[in-house]
């Protein structure tokens, strides 16, 4: 280390490395998954509960303004997680800058798209559509 530099060695280490947003990206990630185990024990319920009974019935459990919430939830929580879990794997696993960039937009439309249109469906069948 050079006496002349009075810097701590922290303070010249900070902002360097491959992962300069990585920790908010953890914390994403992490927060989605802890969402989902709640998440996903009430809709794995709701679909127990919809899988011995009528369609009609069930269209009603869609229907009730708290079950169509936390459907809604659980659709967004999950895309969102799969498209934080994806984008991770490809900055990790993918070498071309090229492909870096096609596959995130992919995953982002890919993700994107399936939400919106689980939202809908969900929004549909909540209103009587």
């Amino acid at each position: 280390m050079n006496s002349n530099n009075l810097r701590n060695p922290l303070k010249t280490a900070r902002g360097w490395g491959a992962s300069k947003s990585g920790t908010s990206h953890f914390i994403r990630q992490r927060a989605t998954a802890i969402a989902l185990i709640g998440l996903a024990l009430y809709v794995i319920g709701l679909l127990l509960f919809c899988v011995t009974s009528l369609h009609a019935t069930a269209i009603d459990v869609v229907k009730h303004p708290f079950n169509a919430v936390v459907l809604i939830a659980f659709i967004i929580a999950m895309f969102w997680h799969s498209k934080l879990g994806l984008q991770a794997i490809i900055e990790d696993y993918v070498k071309s800058p090229g492909a870096i960039v096609v596959l995130q937009l992919i995953n982002i439309f890919v993700n994107a798209l399936a939400a919106l249109a689980g939202v809908l469906a969900i929004v549909r069948i909540a209103l009587g559509a």
